[in-house]
């Protein structure tokens, strides 16, 4: 692993493999890690870039590591810098909401984009019948920021965990490694949630753009999840919706062989 200095930050990065340029940008309390079971198989097609977003594990903590559009420009930085735009780039979670907020922006940074269950919360109406979803969600995430906030990381993190992302029981299913490491990252968490706009999307710009798309959700997900993105793909005409059997919240960890060949399948066809 190596660091590189953009837009004032240092950030960890591997980039691994030979071929065209994929970016996967991880969300929300993680970071690199929580691709190593999928990197090996996509670097034999792919030359691959993994990273720590600002604020997370081995990248540079700032005052301020909250303002998605802040780490939207890390990415099109990281990118630049580095000689891979332009680039597939799959996001997971908070990272799908990057990818998705820089791809308005910045479009012709992308081949192709691959987004699971960015937790755009705002795109949902507040008539829609899901929004009792939506809610229950938005409260589980402010009781585990204000428990951060409060010095309680580990507890804030445990139950966003189980309460919010994975379910019941997550937490201990969880290796001591990645328990350790999103709770060190429990105040970039806690920052992203402070940006007014972390789950707002402009869904009239997002709907101009023409790169090809690929939007997943989990199955197994918890239940506010899938309709976020299946909200999304009504705004995005040319996108293609895949629901992932069996598989949740972090596909490329639950089901490692199957994301990887589904990257592999729809950039080819982009």
């Amino acid at each position: 692993m190596a660091r590189v200095r953009v837009r004032g930050a240092e950030l960890f990065h591997e980039v691994v493999g030979e071929g065209e340029p994929l970016v996967l940008v991880h969300g929300s309390l993680t970071d690199h890690y929580t691709w190593q079971a999928v990197v090996p198989a996509l670097a034999a097609s792919f030359r691959v870039l993994v990273y720590d977003r600002r604020g997370h594990s081995g990248s540079t903590r700032t005052s301020s590591n909250g303002v998605r559009r802040q780490h939207e420009d890390d990415l099109a930085a990281l990118m630049e810098t580095l000689g891979l735009a332009p680039a597939h780039v799959a996001g997971n979670s908070f990272g799908a909401s990057t990818a998705l907020g820089l791809a308005l922006r910045r479009p012709e940074l992308f081949r192709s984009l691959i987004a699971h269950e960015p937790p755009l919360l705002g795109v949902i109406r507040g008539d829609d019948p899901v929004h009792v979803l939506v809610r229950a969600a938005q409260e589980g995430i402010d009781t585990a920021v204000s428990l951060i906030l409060a010095g309680e990381e580990s507890e804030g993190v445990r139950r966003f965990m189980e309460d919010v992302a994975l379910g019941p029981g997550s937490w201990a299913a969880l290796p001591a490694r990645v328990r350790t490491a999103l709770v060190a990252n429990g105040r970039a968490f806690a920052d992203e949630q402070r940006d007014p706009g972390w789950a707002s999307l402009d869904l009239t710009r997002l709907s101009g753009f023409t790169g090809r798309t690929l939007l997943t959700y989990g199955t197994e997900s918890p239940a506010w999840l899938p309709p976020v993105t299946i909200e999304l793909s009504r705004s995005m005409p040319r996108a293609e919706l895949r629901g992932l059997d069996g598989a949740g919240h972090i596909p490329q960890v639950s089901h490692p062989d199957a994301y990887a060949a589904m990257v592999r399948e729809f950039t080819a066809s982009a």
